[in-house]
C-alpha cells in the first residue's frame, strides 16, 4: 500500500474560499430594491392650479414721501439787515389773516438812509425848477436880440441835467422808501405760524440760517414723494395717487408735477401730489404714497405666485385640466412678465386667457412630470 503524499489538502482550498463568498453575496442580492427616487418620480405630484383670466390691472408705484407746503404757500421771515425786534405779535400755533403784521424791526440806519434820499430829491427838484425858469428866461431875451444863443443852449444843457438828477433821486428815493418799508412785515396770505426762533428785543442778522417766523397756508398743502428711478416711467401728470400713514384716514391725491431730476445717490427722484380736498395731516409729516400707473383693462392675468424666477426670466407651469389624472402633465413655459399688483401678474406672453397654470408645488418641478390636481382655485383668492 503506497503512502498519500503530503500536502494535497491545500490544492482544494481556494475553490473553498471563492464559493464561500458567492454563498454570502445572495443574500445580499436578494435584499437589493430600487431606490426611493425612482419611486417617487413615477408618482403624480400634488398641485394647486389657477385659471389664468383676462381682466384690468394697472401698476401701483410705492414710495415715500412727505407733507409740504405748495409753491407760494410758505412764508419765511428774514430780517433786511441787522436789526432789533420791536414787535412779535404771533407766537408758533397762532393763525393770522393776510395783512396782519408779523414782526417789526427797528433799523435806524434804513431811517436814517430815506431820510437822506427825500433831502436829495427836494434840492434836485428845487434845482430843477430854476434850471426851466432860466430856460424860459433867456428864450425871450433870446427872441428879442438881447441874450445870446450860447446862453439859451447852456440853460438848455443845465435843465437837462437837473431833469436826471431828479430822475435818478426819486429812484433811488423809492427804493430807500421799499428798503424802509422792510421794517414791517405783513402776511401775504391767510395761514399759520409754524415756527419762531426769537424773542421781541433780540438783535438779529440775515446771515442766520433760521429764519425769525415760519408761516404756511394748511390749505394748500401737497406731498413730496421720492419715487424710485425704475417706476419713473409709469409716473405721469395726472395720475391717481392714495396717500397712507400716521394714523391718518387715506386721502385721494394726483401726480402734480414728474420728476425734474433724478438724485443717484438715493436712485429716486422726487414728485409732487396735490390732495384732491385739502388735507388736515400737518407739515413735514412722513407718509406712504401708492401712485396708480395707466389700467389696461383686458390683460392676461395670472396669481403672482405661479411666477418661477431664475435670474432675469420668468416661468410658469401649465397644466391641461381636461384630462384624466393619469395623463396631467405639467409642463414649463417660460413667459414674459408686464404689471404685478395686488397679487396679480400680467402675463404679456407664454399663457393664454383659459389655461391652468400651477400656483402650488411647483417648488422644484421638472417639466413635464405626472401631476394630481386640486380643484381650480379662484383666480381672485390667494391659493390654499
Amino acid at each position: 500500500m503506497r503512502p498519500r503524499r503530503a500536502g494535497r489538502p491545500k490544492s482544494t482550498a481556494p475553490w473553498i474560499l471563492i464559493l464561500s463568498f458567492l454563498l454570502l453575496l445572495l443574500p445580499l442580492a436578494a435584499c437589493h430594491k430600487p431606490s426611493p427616487e425612482a419611486v417617487e418620480t413615477a408618482e403624480a405630484v400634488p398641485v394647486t392650479v389657477a385659471t389664468a383670466r383676462s381682466g384690468p390691472i394697472r401698476a401701483v408705484i410705492a414710495a415715500t414721501g412727505q407733507v409740504k407746503p405748495a409753491a407760494g404757500a410758505e412764508l419765511l421771515v428774514m430780517p433786511p439787515q441787522e436789526a432789533r425786534i420791536a414787535a412779535l405779535p404771533k407766537g408758533v400755533g397762532d393763525r393770522v389773516r393776510r395783512g396782519e403784521v408779523l414782526v417789526r424791526f427797528e433799523i435806524p440806519s434804513l431811517d436814517a438812509d430815506a431820510a437822506a434820499r427825500r433831502a436829495d430829491l427836494a434840492r434836485g427838484q428845487a434845482q430843477l425848477a430854476a434850471a426851466r425858469q432860466n430856460v424860459a428866461r433867456l428864450s425871450g431875451l433870446f427872441e428879442r436880440g438881447i441874450a445870446a444863443r450860447r446862453e439859451v443852449e447852456d440853460a438848455q444843457r443845465d435843465l437837462a441835467q437837473a431833469e436826471a438828477t431828479v430822475t435818478e433821486a426819486r429812484s433811488a428815493t423809492a427804493a430807500a422808501g421799499r428798503l424802509a418799508g422792510r421794517e414791517v412785515v405783513r402776511a401775504p396770505f391767510d395761514g399759520v405760524v409754524v415756527g419762531r426762533s426769537h424773542q421781541v428785543g433780540d438783535l438779529v442778522d440775515p446771515s442766520s440760517p433760521e429764519p425769525l417766523l415760519r408761516v404756511i397756508d394748511p390749505s394748500r398743502l401737497q406731498v413730496e414723494a421720492a419715487v424710485p428711478t425704475g417706476d419713473l416711467g409709469r409716473v405721469a401728470v395726472g395720475s391717481p395717487a392714495r396717500v397712507r400713514g400716521a394714523a391718518f384716514p387715506d386721502e385721494a391725491a394726483r401726480v402734480l408735477a414728474r420728476p425734474a431730476a433724478v438724485d443717484p445717490a438715493t436712485g429716486t427722484a422726487l414728485a409732487r401730489l396735490e390732495f384732491d380736498s385739502p388735507t388736515h395731516r400737518p407739515a413735514g409729516l412722513a407718509v406712504e404714497v401708492e401712485i396708480y400707473g395707466e389700467e389696461r383693462p383686458a390683460a392676461v392675468l395670472v396669481p403672482a405666485e405661479a411666477l418661477v424666477q431664475e435670474g432675469p426670466e420668468s416661468f410658469v407651469f401649465v397644466v391641461d385640466v381636461q384630462k384624466v389624472d393619469a395623463q396631467k402633465k405639467a409642463h414649463r413655459r417660460q413667459v414674459e412678465v408686464g404689471v404685478t399688483a395686488d397679487g396679480q401678474a400680467e402675463i404679456l406672453s407664454g399663457v393664454q386667457a383659459g389655461e391652468a397654470v400651477v400656483v402650488r408645488g411647483q417648488t422644484a418641478l421638472p417639466d413635464g412630470a405626472l401631476v394630481e390636481t386640486a380643484e381650480p382655485a379662484d383666480p381672485s383668492e390667494p391659493a390654499p
